[in-house]
């Protein structure tokens, strides 16, 4: 290891304000990785909490490392925590927390370049024992289970006293004894002892026990300038193509007071606050919230807006806040296919929005679309067109059209439907923008190919997992070839599933 890379690991250690510092003498050492950029990764809620909830744990030392500082990684890049500057080889337990799967590229070559052992059945006994959890790989485990020596299934806040007690307890022992005793743990799916029997999610029933904001003031973060706050989890709104509504029921809501004493505490060092959850505006609360908040000379930023009902109060103090961009989410183009995908937003619904947000002084409206639903033929993309441009004459300023391919998730109602064909998707992304770019409306959209791979991972089984170690981390567009060299065709994970096939996710109640 050069002292280049520590004298830069120093210098972003000392762009933040508030980080861990201990001596690991005596401690349990934990490094929280995280498979993507600082930027990215320190935007993420998961890793803040997760690094307060480690830290808080007696006897335990955690620190946080990443796949790399920015986006640009040489091959030669070490991975060391910030706090330390240690490699992150040296932990006792690799807790690498995943929000998305095209990440899972970065877990295996974040392990390469650590110098850990990707496939577990061949890692030592000293080197640290691999945990994963996340969203994704909750919800299907199977393309990871020949890399984690133990999954993490659901939320993990009241599972981390046990399993870190449990290897504490046995760490002298070696691997196979720990995750022998990890695998009686509620929530913790051992791939290697998997005996048959479903494991049950976790979830926790009393959020407030578990504060989740922002942990480490970091400038440099996406989200770098605004102290962020999850106010409720999981949503009842029942959209059948959202993993995050079906995976985090039943939803749960922070206290008002909770949020607000937060906010307070961020004071020190922001005037901005950035409040999460699956659809901020159905917070119980909101009006107050807002109305607190602003009185606390708090500026807001939200993660999602509804479209409808859609809060003025909650539109007005975004603006006030200096909001140059606000977000409507339709889906779906037309009304029947919005039914059909249990979005229950009407075209009237997306219009009467836009008019409240054009009362303020946004620049831009972003419009957030799927295309490639089950269902959805010709007529439907004629009416996210004619949605589009109805927008359009409403909002003066610059009117944004997101497109992203619908990708089916496990444990969802849609978990076994059809992913929409390379070509049908090119065929309909050209003339959504063909009809749209000389409205002057801009299209910005998503690879199908990108998409593809991540529906082989959202719905893959272990040989997914086999053939993403071939692939040594490399580019996501490796993955299909990497699929046919073992005999597998990757099609077989986009068509669509009956009910009489097993799925690779039914390891999880």
């Amino acid at each position: 290891m050069e002292w280049r890379h520590v004298a830069t690991m120093r210098e972003w250690a000392a762009s933040e304000r508030g980080a861990i510092v201990k001596d690991w003498g005596g401690r349990l050492p934990v490094v929280l990785a995280y498979p993507n950029e600082y930027a990215v990764g320190m935007s993420s809620l998961a890793m803040h909490g997760l690094y307060r909830w480690f830290n808080a744990l007696p006897d335990v030392v955690c620190e946080r490392a990443f796949h790399s500082l920015t986006r640009r990684v040489a091959a030669d890049e070490p991975v060391l925590t910030i706090e330390s500057q240690r490699p992150a080889s040296e932990a006792a337990i690799l807790a690498i927390t995943v929000s998305f799967e095209m990440d899972y590229f970065h877990i295996v070559s974040l392990l390469e370049r650590a110098g850990v052992t990707v496939r577990a059945e061949a890692r030592g006994d000293d080197e640290p024992l691999v945990v994963i959890g996340g969203p994704a790989v909750s919800a299907n485990p199977a393309p990871l289970a020949a890399i984690a020596d133990a999954i993490v299934i659901g939320e993990a806040e009241e599972a981390l006293g046990d399993l870190v007690a449990t290897v504490a307890r046995l760490w002298d022992d070696g691997h196979a004894r720990i995750v022998g005793e990890l695998a009686h743990l509620p929530g913790v799916y051992v791939p290697s002892l998997y005996d048959g029997a479903p494991v049950q999610r976790l979830w926790t029933a009393n959020l407030d026990d578990y504060p989740l904001d922002s942990s480490v003031a970091c400038p440099r973060a996406e989200f770098g300038d605004m102290h962020l706050i999850e106010i409720s989890r999981g949503c009842g709104r029942g959209c059948r193509f959202c993993l995050a509504g079906q995976w985090y029921l039943p939803p749960r809501e922070r206290s008002l007071e909770l949020i607000c004493d937060q906010a307070l505490r961020a004071k020190d060092h922001t005037d901005k606050v950035g409040l999460v959850s699956a659809a901020v505006s159905d917070y119980g609360r909101i009006e107050e919230l807002v109305a607190r908040l602003r009185a606390m000379d708090m500026r807001l930023s939200v993660s999602s807006l509804r479209v409808a009902p859609l809060s003025t109060a909650l539109v007005r103090a975004l603006a006030e806040s200096g909001a140059r961009s606000i977000t409507l989410a339709p889906e779906a183009g037309s009304d029947r296919l919005r039914d059909r995908i249990h979005k229950c937003v009407t075209h009237d619904d997306v219009i009467v929005a836009t008019e409240r947000v054009a009362e303020y002084a946004f620049e831009t409206l972003k419009l957030y679309f799927m295309y490639g639903l089950p269902g959805e033929g010709d007529e439907d993309i004629e009416a996210l067109i004619d949605l589009s441009c109805a927008v359009k004459a409403r909002f003066p300023r610059k009117v944004v059209v997101n497109l992203t391919p619908f990708v089916p998730k496990a444990h969802t109602p849609f978990q076994r439907a059809a992913m929409a064909s390379r070509a049908t998707l090119k065929a309909r992304l050209r003339r959504i923008r063909g009809a749209l770019l000389p409205r002057h409306i801009e299209v910005r959209d998503e690879p199908a190919s990108s998409s593809h791979v991540q529906g082989i991972l959202a719905r893959g089984d272990r040989l997914v997992g086999e053939a993403l170690i071939a692939t040594g981390g490399g580019r996501p567009t490796g993955l299909p070839g990497a699929l046919r060299k073992l005999g597998v065709d990757p099609n077989r994970y986009l068509a669509r599933r009956t009910l009489a096939d097993p799925l690779p996710w039914d390891v999880v109640a």
